[in-house]
C-alpha cells in the first residue's frame, strides 16, 4: 500500500522522484520523504514530512537537493505512529539508506540482535531493522550488493526495498519478496518504483520482478541477480498506460470520474469475449477449456468490495451453473483447516493483484489441493495473475479513487461470463446462454441509464448528511448490493453504515430503527419484491424513513415515509450490477456534502499490501 520510486540518471532527479510519489498517492499515506545523493559533493540528504506529498515538494521547494541518485518514499503507518522519525526514507548512519513496501516478521528478534551489536535505533519501524542488517554486513572487502543479499537472506516477511548509499554513487540496489516491485528502463537512465504509473513520465518499457529477485542498476546498466548471487533473465516488457489515467479531466473527484467510466468499462470488459449469441471460451485462454471442463466446485477468495461481488456470483453460479460455490473472506480463510471438494476450481479477485491477504490465500490453496487457480483482476503484471493458472482481466483501467467502483462493476462482468462457461458444461441451453449474452450486450446501455440518476442522489443525498446512521436492506442475490452500499458510504463519508438481509430485521436490527436512522433498500424484480415490501412496513411502522430503488414492476408505493426511486427495467441476474450505480453515486454525494477527503478517505489504502 505504499509507494517506493527510485532512479538513477544523469539529469536532476528530484522532481522525477515527486512525480513518481504523487501519481502514487492513491495508494494511501501518511508521511512522505527522499533521499538524494547531492551532486555537489555526493553526500547523502534526507528529507521527510508527515502528511501530504504536497508538503514534501513545498520543503524541496524551499531547500533543493539536487542529485542523480535517489529514492523516494510514501508510508502508512505498520509500525510507529506517522511520525518525522518514522518516515521513511531509514539510514544505517551516513552508509546506508533505504525505502520498504512490507512488514518484517522477525524484526524484534533481529532489533534485539544488532542493539546487542552496538547499533541505535530512531524509528519503531520494521524497516530500519533492514538498514542497519546491511550494514551490519557490509565490511571491509565486501561488495554492497553482497551486503544487501545476506541482509535480506535473513529477512521473514515481505518486502519490496529501494537501496541507496553515498559510498556508491550512482547506484540503486533493489529487492523484492511479496510485494510489488518493477524496474523502468531509459535512455541513460534507470528507475525502480512499486507500480508502473509511477514512472509513466519517463518510460514505457518495465521488467516486473519475480519473488526472490534482487536488482543491481545504475544510469546504464540494470543486473537481476537471484538470492544465490546467479544472473537471471527478465523480460523487457512495454507497457501502454492511458495518457488520462491518472487526470481527472472536468470531474471534482477520481471517484465521480471512475463512477461515469463504468458504461466504457463494461463494453471494454465484454470485447472479444461475446458474441451474437454466445460467451466465446478461446478469448479466456488455452488452458480454460481443460480447466474447466474438469470443475466440480469453486471457491471464490476476496476481500472487501471484492468479497461483495464474490458473493453476488455465489448466487449467480448456484442457479445458473448449478455447481457448489463457497465465498470466503481472505483473512478469514487464511487461518482455518481447509476440506477441499475433488475438482475445485479457486478464484480469487483483487483490483490490484497484490493484496496480502488474497495472495497468501492463493497460496495456500494451491498447496492443499485445489486443482486449478483463477484469478479475475484489473492488473496484468501482478502477482495474482502471474501466480493462477488462469486470469479473468477485468480492464477497468487505472482505479485512482481509493472507494473501488469501476473495479467492483467489471469484476461482476467477469464473473458473469466464468458462471455462463461453467454452466455450459452443467446442461445450460443454447437458448438460455443467448438469453444471458443478450442481457451482457444490454448492460452498458442499463448502467448508463443508471448514471442518469447523478442529479437526484444529489438530492437524496441532502437527507443523509447530518445523520450518525444509515440501515441498507435487500434480498437474495440483491442483499450483497445493500453491503456494497453501506461499506461505500462509510468508508467515504464516515457515516456508520450497516447491511443486512431484509429476512433478517425482525431477528435484533428492527430494534435499531427510529426516525434519525434512514433505510435503504434494493427492490429489483426479481420475485422477492413482496417479501422485501413487507418488510419494509414493519420499518415505517416504526418511523423510519425508506428510500427504495425499484424496479418500475414491483409495486411498493410511495407514501409518508418512503421514497420510491423509479430503476431502469432490468433482468433480475444482471439487476445486481445496475443497482450498484445508485448506491455509489449516492455515498459520493454524501460524502461531498459532509466535506470529506472523497478519494483519499482516512485510515484507508488503495493496495493493501500487508496483513
Amino acid at each position: 500500500m505504499c509507494g517506493i520510486v527510485g532512479a538513477a540518471a544523469r539529469r536532476d532527479i528530484s522532481e522525477i522522484l515527486l512525480e513518481g510519489l504523487k501519481t502514487l498517492e492513491y495508494r494511501g499515506y501518511d508521511s512522505a520523504g527522499v533521499a538524494i545523493l547531492r551532486t555537489a559533493d555526493g553526500k547523502l540528504e534526507r528529507q521527510r514530512t508527515v502528511g501530504r506529498v504536497a508538503e514534501l515538494e513545498s520543503t524541496l521547494t524551499s531547500e533543493p537537493i539536487p542529485g542523480h541518485t535517489g529514492i523516494a518514499h510514501t508510508r502508512w503507518a505498520t509500525h510507529g505512529e506517522p511520525a518525522i522519525k518514522n518516515a521513511h526514507p531509514h539510514a544505517s548512519s551516513s552508509r546506508v539508506c533505504l525505502v520498504h513496501n512490507g512488514i518484517i516478521e522477525n524484526f524484534e528478534t533481529l532489533r534485539d540482535e544488532l542493539i546487542a551489536g552496538g547499533f541505535h535505533f530512531a524509528s519503531e519501524t520494521d524497516t530500519e531493522v533492514i538498514a542497519h542488517l546491511i550494514a551490519s554486513h557490509w565490511g571491509d572487502g565486501v561488495d554492497f550488493l553482497d551486503a544487501v543479499r545476506s541482509a535480506v537472506s535473513r529477512l521473514e516477511g515481505a518486502y519490496a526495498l529501494g537501496i541507496v548509499s553515498p559510498d556508491e554513487p550512482g547506484r540503486v540496489i533493489a529487492a523484492r519478496a511479496g510485494s510489488p516491485l518493477v524496474v523502468g528502463i531509459g535512455d541513460g537512465e534507470n528507475f525502480v518504483a512499486s507500480d508502473v504509473l509511477a514512472l509513466r513520465t519517463v518510460t514505457d518499457r518495465f521488467i516486473f520482478l519475480e519473488e526472490g529477485d534482487l536488482v543491481d542498476l545504475n544510469n546504464d546498466t540494470v543486473r537481476v541477480l537471484n538470492l544465490e548471487g546467479e544472473t537471471m533473465e527478465r523480460e523487457i516488457a512495454t507497457v501502454e498506460l492511458e495518457d488520462d489515467a491518472a487526470d481527472m479531466g472536468d470531474y471534482a473527484h477520481f471517484m465521480k470520474k471512475e463512477i461515469h467510466e463504468q458504461g466504457r468499462v463494461v463494453r471494454d470488459t465484454l470485447e472479444e469475449r461475446l458474441g451474437r449469441t454466445q460467451v466465446l471460451e478461446p478469448a479466456f485462454g488455452v488452458q480454460a477449456t481443460p480447466i474447466l471442463d474438469s470443475t466440480d466446485a469453486v471457491t471464490i477468495v476476496a476481500c472487501g468490495t471484492s468479497f461483495y461481488a464474490a458473493s453476488i456470483a455465489r448466487y449467480w453460479m448456484e442457479e445458473i451453473a448449478g455447481i457448489p460455490c463457497q465465498v470466503e473472506i481472505a483473512s478469514e480463510f487464511r487461518y482455518r483447516k481447509l476440506v477441499v471438494a475433488k475438482n475445485s476450481l479457486f478464484v480469487t479477485i483483487s483490483q490490484s493483484g497484490e493484496t496480502a491477504d488474497t495472495l497468501a490465500a492463493l497460496r495456500i490453496a494451491k498447496a492443499e489441493g485445489f486443482a486449478h487457480t483463477l484469478t479475475i483482476c484489473n492488473v496484468p503484471t501482478s502477482s495474482l495473475v502471474r501466480e493462477s493458472d488462469l486470469a479473468l482481466m477485468i480492464r477497468a483501467g487505472v482505479e485512482i479513487g481509493v472507494a473501488s467502483t469501476k473495479a467492483f462493476t467489471a469484476q461482476l462482468v467477469d464473473l458473469m461470463l466464468l458462471t455462463i462457461l461453467l454452466a455450459r458444461r452443467r446442461g445450460l441451453s443454447d437458448a438460455r446462454e443467448a438469453e444471458l449474452v443478450g442481457h451482457l450486450h444490454a448492460l452498458a446501455g442499463h448502467v448508463e441509464s443508471a448514471l442518469e440518476m447523478d442529479k437526484l442522489t444529489l438530492e437524496l443525498a441532502g437527507d443523509f448528511v447530518e445523520k450518525d446512521h444509515a440501515l441498507f436492506l435487500g434480498r437474495g442475490s440483491n442483499y450483497p448490493v445493500a453491503y456494497e452500499g453501506a461499506l461505500k458510504l462509510k468508508e467515504i463519508s464516515y457515516i456508520h453504515a450497516e447491511a443486512y438481509p431484509a429476512g433478517e430485521l425482525k431477528h435484533g436490527p428492527i430494534a435499531l430503527i427510529d426516525s434519525d436512522m434512514p433505510i435503504v433498500a434494493v427492490a429489483p424484480n426479481d420475485g422477492l419484491g413482496d417479501k422485501l415490501y413487507s418488510n419494509l412496513l414493519e420499518i415505517r411502522a416504526r418511523g423510519g424513513r425508506i428510500y427504495v430503488f425499484a424496479d418500475p414492476a414491483v409495486e411498493i408505493r410511495e407514501d409518508e415515509g418512503f421514497r420510491v426511486i423509479p430503476m431502469p427495467s432490468v433482468d433480475r441476474t444482471i439487476a445486481p450490477i445496475v443497482y450498484a450505480i445508485p448506491l455509489q453515486l449516492l455515498a459520493y454525494h454524501v460524502a461531498v456534502l459532509r466535506g470529506a477527503d472523497v478519494d483519499k478517505p482516512r485510515n484507508l489504502a488503495k493496495s493493501v499490501t500487508v496483513e
